[in-house]
C-alpha cells in the first residue's frame, strides 16, 4: 500500500514535534522575594556591585514582567499575591489560599489546592523555607487556608492536619514564639500533634542534620544562614525519586533599607547557589508576591548608593532630620501595584515570558511538572 505524500508529510511533524517536546521539571525550587520589585532589585544591583543590572536574577534566560493585582484592587498584599501564584486563583487581601467569595475574618471561601498540595498528593517531597514568621502569608499560602492571614494559630495548627497528603516535609521559618503561645490560646497542644504527624520539631535551623525526613525548625531569629538551609533542603528532598517542590521566601522589604538591600543580595545568592546545585531537571523561579515603593533618584557611579542623607531645611526653623540612608534612595514604604519579575531557568522555563499575570505562574509550574 503507498502511503500518499501529503500523509507521509503530516505523519513527520507529527514524530518530529513528538521528538522535540519540552522535557518535564521533576523538581521546582520557588524563589519569593517578598517586596522584591523590580526597583528593589534595581537598587540592591547598584549597592551591591555598583552598576545595574549585574545580579544573578537579573541574567537568568528566561524573563516576564508578572501582574501582581488581586481580585478586590490594583495593589496586593503577600496573602493575595502568594495565594494566587500558588493556587492559579486570585483572591482578596488578607485570604491565604481561599476563593474570592471569601470575606475577611469571617467567612470561608472554597479551599483552593495549592502546588504544594499538588505535588504531595503525587507523592513528592516538599519543603518551606523563610525567614519570615512560618505563619506570615507568604509561607501559609503554601500549606494553609484561611479567610484571614492573622488567624496565626489556625494557620500553623494546620501543619498537623493537612488537607492533601502529609504535609511539607522540611519546614523551616521565624515566628516561634507567637506560634506555641498561638496555638495554645487555642487549646492545642502543637508539639505532641506535629510528633503524631512524625515531626521532629527543633528551636533552630542550626539543629538540621543528615537523615532527618520530616522536621520542623522554628526560631524567634530571622538572620540564620540560609545557604545551609538551602543545601540541606535539596539534598535531603532530592531523594525522593518522584521528584520535590521547595518554596524559599526571603524578606526583601526596604523600609530599613540597608538592611533590605542586605537581604537582596543574599537572596540573590541564594538564587545562584540553587542552580548551581540542582539537578539539571530542576526548574527554578524566581518572582516577588508584590513590588515596593523604593526609588533610585540620584548618586554617583563612584560613590555607594546608601549613605546618610543631607539635612534638608525647613523654612527657617533650622535644619530636619533626614532618614538614614536616603540621600539617594527614596522609600515610601509600602506596597505598590507594578509589574514584577518573573525569571526563570530549566524545564518549562521557556514559557515565562512576556506579559504575565500571577496565576499564571501557578499554570507554568503545573505544566512544567506534566500535571493538568
Amino acid at each position: 500500500m503507498t502511503i500518499p505524500k501529503a500523509l507521509s508529510f503530516v505523519v513527520a511533524l507529527t514524530l518530529v514535534a513528538g521528538c522535540h517536546q519540552s522535557p518535564r521539571a521533576r523538581n521546582v525550587i520557588l524563589f519569593i522575594g517578598d517586596a522584591g520589585g523590580i526597583p528593589t532589585l534595581h537598587a540592591a544591583s547598584i549597592h551591591g556591585h555598583r552598576q545595574p543590572q549585574a545580579l544573578f536574577i537579573q541574567r537568568m534566560p528566561h524573563l516576564a514582567l508578572m501582574d501582581t493585582s488581586p481580585a478586590d484592587g490594583w495593589v496586593t498584599d503577600s496573602a493575595a499575591g502568594m495565594s494566587a501564584i500558588m493556587t492559579g486563583q486570585k483572591t482578596d487581601n488578607g485570604v491565604i489560599s481561599q476563593s474570592a467569595d471569601a470575606v475577611r475574618g469571617e467567612v470561608d471561601g472554597r479551599v483552593l489546592q495549592t502546588i504544594l498540595e499538588h505535588a504531595e498528593e503525587r507523592g513528592l517531597s516538599t519543603g518551606v523555607i523563610t525567614n519570615m514568621s512560618i505563619t506570615d502569608a507568604t509561607p501559609a499560602a503554601c500549606y494553609a487556608h484561611a479567610n484571614d492571614r492573622r488567624d496565626t494559630g489556625r494557620i500553623f495548627a494546620q501543619l498537623a492536619s493537612p488537607r492533601f497528603g502529609d504535609g511539607p516535609d522540611i519546614v523551616v521559618g521565624a515566628g516561634r514564639t507567637r506560634v506555641l503561645e498561638a496555638t495554645a490560646a487555642l487549646g492545642i497542644d502543637i508539639q505532641a500533634e506535629l510528633r503524631k504527624k512524625g515531626y521532629e520539631l527543633l528551636d533552630s535551623p542550626g539543629g538540621l542534620r543528615r537523615g532527618q525526613r520530616r522536621v520542623i525548625a522554628l526560631t524567634d531569629n530571622p538572620e540564620f544562614d540560609p545557604v545551609t538551609v538551602l543545601e540541606h533542603a535539596i539534598d535531603t528532598l532530592s531523594q525522593n525519586h518522584k521528584g520535590y517542590f521547595l518554596m524559599v521566601e526571603w524578606d526583601m522589604h526596604t523600609n530599613e533599607l540597608e538592611r533590605g538591600l542586605n537581604r537582596s543580595l543574599t537572596m540573590d545568592s541564594l538564587v545562584r547557589r540553587a542552580a548551581s546545585r540542582a539537578s539539571r531537571d530542576t526548574l527554578i523561579v524566581f518572582t516577588a508576591d508584590h513590588s515596593f515603593d523604593i526609588r533610585v533618584r540620584g548618586g554617583k557611579r563612584d560613590e555607594p548608593l546608601v549613605q546618610d542623607a543631607l539635612p534638608t531645611s525647613d523654612g527657617g526653623d533650622g535644619a530636619q532630620a533626614a532618614k538614614p540612608g536616603q540621600r539617594y534612595v527614596r522609600m515610601d514604604n509600602g506596597h505598590t501595584g507594578e509589574q514584577v519579575l518573573a525569571a526563570a531557568q530549566g524545564p518549562g522555563a521557556e514559557r515565562v515570558r512576556g506579559f504575565i499575570q500571577n496565576t499564571d505562574l501557578f499554570l507554568i509550574i503545573m505544566g512544567a511538572y506534566g500535571w493538568n
